[in-house]
């Protein structure tokens, strides 16, 4: 028995010895087989990526709208037309550039009017006069993919297009079936991979980016492994294999990392079932074993079924909220749309009485030219045309006012001076001031107030404050509004009138909430107001002064150039 024991036992250790070997070298033999056709599948995706972004360069170069652009000099409609001829191509960003190296026309509004003239995708296509691909390093550690070629007419450089390749898409992709993938370049520096740390190293570089396991950890790897053939590499403590294709594209390299963690669960469930055939006395045990991992596997799948449920129910109320949000805003523009041309029919009868008296004078003088032109006087006519050319002059002046405040507001801030602003809308309301004795005084300062903000829409804001101010000052004999404009830790104008004064300061930003008779308000203009200047980062107060009246705020961050907008913090 004792013998029959012992060689059973060498028998059972001899099996399992053979079957380990065998069964880990064909399935580590799959994996790697699995492995080289992803690597074969991520390089043909790659090449496919590039190829279709470099003939886009080439056909933008030759677009006889981009070359008119940049031969009229008229970018209005450009980037329209690259954000549509990006939506056909799918590429991640395209640009135009003039031949200063000044971005005219991008996929991306905030690029435009940039200056890349020392960029290398901007000096390499001047110089090649061909299609060229540039890789270059952001800011944030990522690398930039583009193709650019210069744009020529009549056998002169007008221009460079740049075409962005989105290649991180694709690490997005290999992250979710591969332990770890690297793209390297001909100098073996890695510009692609699943793991951000590696970026712009070598690879030996990036394997050495690892925290050293300790000693129980080295223990249960080396229990773990105890029948795996040696690993081709160690990565973040774990033993994987090491894949390795070339990319038919400038030397690069593609290698990737797959754990075998899938292989020695296969070999050591063969092991277990083998273990179980000499070891007969222990199969109870490993029966109620595979019963409770049974069981907690159907656990998992009912709980993974209730999450599959979750998600997909908060992904429905993710659309849902983003969709009413999308709806606020397009009515809130409207309301802001409205509130404007609410403003400008009210200034309608004074604008219709400054346009009627230089009418009247150009009546007048045109009557007067013809009499002299009769009488043989052509010197003194001229002089009364050129009364004619002022009067004109007058006029465009006015009706390009009510155009410009009547323009919707767009969503790109520029730098503003609050003086202009301030001036632009005094000339607006001028027409309604002009209809009642009140007494106007400004106090600003010589130097420009700049800020960050939309121009039609801080001037939407500073006339509804001075049109609130008017109103309240209807049956004031000694009328009078101050308005002074500040510059501190912050940028301040302030509006303040004699009159009696706000009622409920708490209610006053609320929507629909007024003072004024039915008919004569909507309730929308301060809350507007005070949406407006909050999407600009600052804040509209109000209070009432101690000796009567009503003064209105408003409170935005400076704008110094090359120093990001700090949003004020509400109160």
């Amino acid at each position: 028995m004792r013998a029959g024991l012992v060689l059973l036992l060498a028998a059972a250790g001899a099996s399992i010895w053979f079957t380990n070997a065998w069964l880990t070298e064909r399935f580590s033999e799959n994996i790697r087989v699995r492995s080289e056709l992803r690597l074969a599948l991520y390089s043909g995706n790659l090449m496919s990526e590039l190829q279709r972004n470099s003939v886009v360069p080439l056909l933008l170069a030759r677009d006889p709208a981009l070359i008119g652009a940049l031969t009229g000099n008229d970018f209005s409609t450009t980037s329209a037309r690259l954000m549509t001829a990006q939506k056909e191509i799918g590429a991640a960003s395209i640009r135009l550039l003039d031949g200063s190296g000044r971005v005219v026309g991008s996929t991306d509004r905030y690029q435009i009017g940039a200056n890349m003239s020392a960029a290398p995708y901007f000096v390499e296509a001047l110089r090649s006069r061909d299609t060229v691909f540039t890789v270059s390093e952001q800011a944030s550690g990522a690398y930039d993919f583009s193709y650019s070629r210069a744009v020529v007419a009549d056998g002169r450089t007008l221009g460079v297009i740049v075409v962005g390749a989105d290649l991180t898409r694709l690490e997005r992709s290999w992250a979710g079936i591969s332990d770890a993938v690297a793209v390297t370049d001909s100098e073996g520096q890695i510009i692609l991979t699943t793991e951000p740390r590696w970026r712009g190293l070598t690879l030996s570089e990036a394997l050495a980016v690892r925290s050293a396991p300790s000693a129980i950890q080295r223990a249960f790897q080396v229990t773990a492994d105890w029948t795996s053939q040696p690993a081709d590499a160690y990565l973040l403590g774990r033993a994987v294999m090491r894949s390795e294709a070339r990319v038919p594209f400038r030397g690069w390299r593609m290698i990737s990392f797959t754990a075998y963690s899938s292989v020695r669960e296969r070999v050591n469930a063969i092991l277990a079932l083998q273990i179980m055939g000499f070891a007969i006395l222990l199969a109870g045990a490993f029966w109620m074993l595979s019963r409770r991992a049974r069981l907690q596997s159907q656990a998992y799948m009912r709980e993974s079924a209730d999450l599959r449920a979750l998600n997909a129910r908060l992904t429905r109320e993710i659309a849902e909220r983003e969709r009413v949000q999308k709806e606020l805003r397009v009515a809130e523009q409207t309301m802001q749309q409205s509130s404007k041309l609410a403003a400008l029919g009210e200034m309608s009868a004074g604008v219709s009485h400054e346009l009627n008296q230089p009418l009247a004078a150009m009546k007048t003088y045109l009557a007067g030219a013809r009499l002299l032109l009769q009488r043989g006087r052509p010197e003194e006519a001229l002089s009364s045309f050129q009364r004619i050319d002022d009067l004109i002059d007058r006029m465009g002046a006015i009706t390009r006012q009510l155009k410009s405040y009547a323009r919707k507001g767009g969503e790109a801030f520029e730098p503003v001076d609050l003086r202009a602003a301030l001036s632009s809308a005094l000339t607006m309301m001028e027409p309604q001031l002009r209809t009642r004795p009140i007494r106007i005084i400004r106090n600003v300062p010589r130097e420009r107030v700049m800020v960050l903000a939309d121009r039609i829409r801080l001037e939407q804001v500073l006339i509804n404050l001075l049109r609130n101010a008017v109103d309240a000052l209807r049956d004031r004999r000694d009328a009078r509004i101050e308005i002074s404009v500040e510059a501190g830790a912050h940028a301040y104008v302030s509006v303040r009138d004699n009159g009696p004064g706000v009622s409920d300061l708490e209610k006053l930003f609320e929507p629909f909430w007024t003072t004024k008779k039915p008919g004569e308000g909507t309730g929308l203009g301060l809350a507007i107001s005070s949406s407006i200047v909050a999407d600009f980062g600052g804040r509209l107060t109000a209070h009432n002064e101690t000796e009567g009246g009503a003064v209105f705020r408003v409170e935005l961050p400076l704008h110094v150039p090359g120093r990001p907008r700090q949003p004020l913090a509400a109160e």
